[in-house]
């Protein structure tokens, strides 16, 4: 295993003109490597960087001719789309993630950031389809940071090869809750009052589901099984909200894909068997979410029509968001024993403006048939046993009052046909 020099990692050697090189994504992004690309790439030539969900600024001033792909315009992420450098791939995570676990889907270079223990390695805060990929790519780069906390069910197989190594003790990339208003507050009531306590939880991130964790705090023995651990599930657990003594699988764990949370959450990770990272073809498997007793998913989306179609992928026109693990969820919870689906979102844009409910969806993520309940602050709509006629009522009884008369005009008028 070679060296590299933490200073000014060097990644030209490794890199081939043409390769994709996948840089591990969230709070897991190795930030030394990920900050060496544009120099491998002003040296090497031309090759194509994936990413997922960036929430560092790692990528906020690549060079124009770098290119990008990954699953989804998410985080910072959707800057790189807005430039038109990033190609968004439409997959479910799961399936992301099984075509690199297979090997159908390529990985020339793959750059981890692990954390070293007695036994060796673990991939830190993610266990997701990079790590899944680097099993199949020509070159393994890690970054060993001693910051990193070592996280149950991410440990490296030791047969994993890593082709080189940068040391490092540095601060890890951080994702801060989002700030919520009124707003967010109001929907998190409605869909609090959808939660009976035990359940089991899947939850996204962003200002909506933080309101909505905010609002559990009344509740009883919660427990945890996400694609993503969040920040604000540290309080949930300190106080006693989420025990995870009810699960049907895995009782007493935490469980999640990756962590996209503060040093707060990390610290409570950080070798603690109650948590545990699990691959997607665990997490986001249908056949493992319909075993799981009272799961509710809990998602946010970008517009819904009036045909009960949800969008989570484009707003404006531009990528934004992705299809990401949302349908994944979305069949698993209603397969599941007393298992609910929700999809939040704003009855309206911050402007007022315009309505997030509208006759057609600029992308289709949720198909009519998979959608269950959609919560805006004006109410619930529980769509998963509603004929046409019935759902457009309710649909229409959730959206902004001035959006009303505009949304039966678009049905009078065939918009929603």
């Amino acid at each position: 295993m070679r060296t590299l020099d933490p200073a000014a990692p060097d990644l030209s050697a490794f890199i081939r003109p043409g390769d994709r090189v996948l840089c591990a994504q969230t709070c897991a992004e190795p930030s030394l490597l990920a900050a060496a690309l544009p120099a491998a790439h002003a040296a090497v030539g031309p090759f194509e960087t994936f990413v997922g969900t960036v929430v560092s600024t790692s990528f906020d001033h690549a060079p124009e001719t770098m290119a990008f792909a990954g699953y989804g315009a998410m985080g910072r992420a959707a800057r790189l789309a807005r430039r038109g450098q990033l190609d968004v791939w439409p997959l479910h995570y799961s399936a992301l993630e099984a075509g690199f676990a297979s090997g159908a889907i390529r990985a020339d270079v793959v750059l981890l950031q692990l954390a070293q223990g007695p036994g060796g390695y673990c991939a830190t805060l993610a266990n997701d389809y990079v790590l899944a990929a680097a099993r199949h790519a020509r070159c393994v780069i890690a970054q060993v940071n001693a910051r990193a906390p070592w996280c149950v069910g991410a440990e490296l197989d030791p047969e994993l090869r890593i082709d080189a190594a940068v040391e490092t003790e540095t601060d890890l990339v951080e994702a801060a809750s989002a700030p919520s208003g009124e707003t967010e507050a109001a929907i998190a009531r409605y869909v609090a009052g959808l939660v009976p306590d035990g359940a089991t939880i899947q939850i996204g991130v962003g200002a909506l589901p933080d309101a909505v964790l905010d609002a559990l705090e009344g509740h009883r023995d919660l427990g945890i099984h996400s694609g993503v651990l969040a920040d604000r599930m540290a309080g949930l657990i300190a106080r006693g909200v989420v025990t995870n003594a009810r699960k049907t699988l895995e009782p007493g764990i935490s469980v999640g894909n990756l962590v996209i949370a503060t040093q707060r959450l990390f610290n409570m990770i950080d070798g603690n068997p109650a948590f545990a990272l699990r691959p997607a073809a665990h997490t986001h498997a249908i056949g493992t979410l319909a075993r799981q007793e009272r799961l509710v998913t809990i998602n946010s989306g970008i517009e819904v029509d009036l045909l009960g179609q949800v969008n989570a992928e484009r707003a404006d026109g531009q990528p934004v968001g992705g299809t990401g693990g949302l349908v994944d969820f979305t069949r698993g919870a209603q397969l599941a024993p007393n298992g609910r689906a929700i999809l939040v979102l704003r009855a309206t844009d911050r402007s007022g403006e315009r309505s997030r409910i509208v006759p057609r969806v600029q992308a289709v993520t949720i198909g009519r048939a998979d959608v269950d309940t959609v919560v805006t602050e004006y109410g619930v709509a529980e769509l998963a046993h509603l004929g046409a006629a019935e759902r457009v009522r309710a649909l229409i009884a959730i959206a902004a009052p001035q959006h009303r008369e505009m949304l039966e005009r678009a049905l009078r008028e065939g918009g929603a046909s």
